[in-house]
């Protein structure tokens, strides 16, 4: 460990090999640092990090303080980043609550400046969350999400893997896979196309996710009687699977298309 002497590192702090730990940052007691980790100057990382390998933390950052949530009474909880995640400046990361007892930041994400993470969300890997995007409680976003900035989540609401969010936009319902999402009110704007073709995914299936939402969105039929029609005429694949489980498991029920 390579840490400055104007530091503060609790003697409990669990530190990793060759993690760099700049000038005033504070670590607190019950904290576990993977290996290769950078800590740049005026980083907080409070009581129940536990934090990957490879990360890169900017100044201003706080990690796993405690949650803004007036039900939380104090109970051990932590906060979790996975492996190679960068955190930029200013950025806030909250621990959870006994209602999930964890917050989790996948792998391989980027969190940009002044974004925040509340309690007991649980962020996939390879997700950016834009700057000053802000997370309520509970919110889940899946694996290669991007969140533009300005983006505001209500609580307990989920993001499908490989969503392309439109800067400064508003959600309170779920928005489901492999689809673009904007305008205000926020509604479904289109297949993810490009995101989903730099992923390696090919032309059939990225036709057969467009007509599944085709027949979710644009023809006319509520969610329900869509479901059925997709269950139907549809060939089964990974995709399909994805998308019709996150529809009917929705709680708070999908965005709407844009022609409604």
């Amino acid at each position: 460990m390579d840490h400055n002497p104007l530091s503060s590192i609790h003697p409990d702090a669990i530190i990793g090999k060759n993690v760099f730990i700049g000038p005033f940052v504070t670590i607190d007691k019950n904290v576990v640092i993977g290996d290769n980790t950078t800590i740049y100057p005026n980083a907080v990382i409070f009581e129940g990090a536990r934090i990957g390998k490879n990360c890169r933390i900017f100044p201003g950052a706080v990690v796993s303080g405690i949650p803004q949530d007036l039900k939380f009474a104090g109970e051990e909880t932590t906060c979790e980043i996975g492996d190679n995640t960068t955190i930029r400046e200013c950025v806030t990361v909250n621990r959870g609550t006994s209602a999930k007892e964890k917050t989790i930041v996948g792998n391989n994400c980027l969190l940009m400046a002044y974004a925040h993470i509340a309690h007991d969300c649980i962020i996939k890997d390879h997700v950016i969350v834009g700057n000053a995007s802000q997370l309520a409680g509970e919110v889940e976003v899946g694996d290669f999400a991007i969140l533009s900035g300005g983006t505001l989540v209500h609580q307990f609401s989920r993001i499908g893997k490989h969503v392309m969010i439109q800067g400064g936009s508003r959600l309170g319902k779920d928005i489901p896979p492999y689809i673009t999402a904007g305008r205000e009110p926020i509604t479904y704007s289109g297949v993810n196309v490009i995101g989903l073709k730099r992923r390696g995914f090919t032309n059939e299936q990225i036709g057969n996710i467009q007509e599944i939402y085709r027949v979710l969105y644009q023809s006319g039929l509520n969610n329900t009687d869509a479901v059925k029609q997709i269950q139907t005429n549809i060939p089964d694949s990974e995709e399909k699977g994805n998308i019709l489980s996150f529809v009917v498991s929705s709680q708070r029920g999908i965005i709407r298309g844009y022609l409604e």
